[in-house]
């Protein structure tokens, strides 16, 4: 027991940079981490922290270990769980990893918050690519192709893009209906953050038509000005249809050109491999998976 508590301190101090902060989680001091972790390093025979006056950092030894260590304790969590089942709710911290897009899923993250109390929702949004074992998420959430075979996915859902602006700004400029037309448009276009490059809208040529320049009148890094920018008639915005669904049925926001657009693109759900799902990871998967597109997808796959 002394041993599964030493990994415990060197799990909460690596996580946390710091034996003061992973003291405070344990409700010990920072020496009592220092100590705990001291002795572990004298049974293994290597130094898993880099110690300076002002930060810790892991060796390439502390690296490794601190990744079996997760597995470790996702496998007593999850013999737990399992065990407790039909004792109570799914609890405890879920640490999720989104899009900068994924303020758009905020609706549907809040009623899950509502569905399930005893489960603490840590957020982080970024398109920055992050190492799911590494950071210690318990999920990702991500669009495109999966390249970490470590990992274990599912698809959350697809989403097509529209092209959409107001009735008023319709009423001014009128209706695009082929790609030449927006020529005489103000465009709002996004920008990819990590890359600094304008995303280009992925619309159909046809053989008699030749590509042409949007005009740019507003540049964003993030969806949701776009949206607003759009609704209040200063544009027309190239968007995904889930960030601007509830605004096009209630008419604030009209689609156009829908047979013009071919691009798609799917949401998937990534986790760190163990013997069985968490029951907190699987009913957020769950929900999401039903609630955010309105499809649930129950396929599993490595």
């Amino acid at each position: 027991m002394d041993s599964l508590g030493s990994l415990n301190a060197f799990v909460h101090a690596a996580e946390a940079r710091s034996f003061t902060t992973a003291g405070k989680q344990l409700g010990v001091s920072s020496s009592a981490v220092g100590k705990a972790i001291a002795r572990l390093e004298g049974r293994l025979g290597v130094r898993l922290f880099h110690r300076s006056t002002r930060t810790i950092t892991l060796t390439p030894e502390g690296g490794l270990f601190l990744e079996r260590c997760r597995r470790i304790f996702s496998e007593v969590e999850a013999a737990e769980l399992e065990i407790s089942q039909t004792r109570g709710a799914p609890h405890g911290k879920l640490r999720i990893s989104l899009p900068l897009v994924g303020m758009l899923m905020m609706p549907t993250l809040s009623a899950f918050m509502r569905l399930w109390p005893n489960i603490e929702l840590d957020l982080d949004f970024t398109d920055r690519l992050v190492d799911v074992i590494d950071e210690g998420f318990d999920a990702v959430i991500r669009t495109g192709e999966i390249n970490d075979s470590r990992l274990m996915t599912r698809m959350l859902g697809s989403f097509n893009y529209q092209l959409v602006g107001s009735a008023d700004y319709f009423a001014e400029y009128g209706v695009p209906e082929t790609s030449a037309d927006l020529i005489a448009h103000r465009c709002l276009r996004h920008r990819y953050p990590s890359t600094g490059k304008l995303e280009d809208w992925p619309l159909i040529v046809r053989s008699n038509e030749t590509a042409v320049e949007l005009p740019t009148v507003a540049v964003s890094s993030a969806i949701e000005p776009l949206v607003y920018m759009a609704e209040r008639s200063l544009g027309i915005a190239c968007l995904p249809d889930f960030a601007v669904r509830e605004q096009v049925q209630t008419g604030t926001l009209i689609s156009v050109m829908e047979n013009a657009v071919c691009h798609s693109g799917t949401f998937r759900i990534l986790w760190p491999p163990s013997r069985q799902l968490s029951p907190k990871i699987r009913v957020f998967v769950d929900f999401v998976a039903e609630n955010l597109f309105g499809t649930s997808s129950d396929m599993l796959a490595r």
